[in-house]
């Protein structure tokens, strides 16, 4: 056996003993120390949910045009976010115009491209075609509202 294991045996033990001695001589952390290490761990941001609006507390069926526009459509009309004509270019709506309002709510309720069915939305296929009226109008159509 080796001089020199005694030696690091009893330096093992040692360090194995600090920690129980050091709770023993009354070093515990004090509740200030907790609150120091919880404050420094904070998250950078919270998120609160705000409670619905009354243009999305409306029941399906009853919205306008305008307000279903402002919930869903517009996220990605506004922008022209994967490939969504915007809303007011006359040139990328022209010839969805001249398709008919008929054929646009068909395809809307089918969804196209990236627009998923409804444009993700829970919209009756009216309240749909009044966007669709809404958006096209903007855009050089002169549709009528069903």
């Amino acid at each position: 056996m080796s001089k020199k294991l005694p030696r690091v045996l009893a330096l093992s033990c040692l360090l194995a003993l600090i920690p129980v001695l050091a709770s023993a001589m009354g070093s515990q952390p004090r509740e200030t120390d907790f609150e120091a290490a919880n404050a420094r761990i904070q998250p950078l941001a919270k998120v609160k949910l705000a409670p619905p609006s009354a243009a999305t507390a409306a029941a399906p069926g009853s919205r306008s045009g305008e307000e279903l526009y402002k919930l869903v459509c517009g996220a990605c009309h506004e922008t022209g976010v994967a490939g969504a004509p915007k809303t007011g270019d006359k040139a990328a709506w022209a010839p969805r115009i001249g398709t008919g309002l008929a054929t646009l709510t068909k395809t809307s309720i089918a969804g196209k491209g990236a627009m998923p069915p409804k444009g993700g939305s829970d919209a009756t296929d009216e309240e749909l075609a009044r966007a669709i009226v809404f958006m096209a109008n903007k855009s050089g159509a002169n549709f009528k509202a069903p």
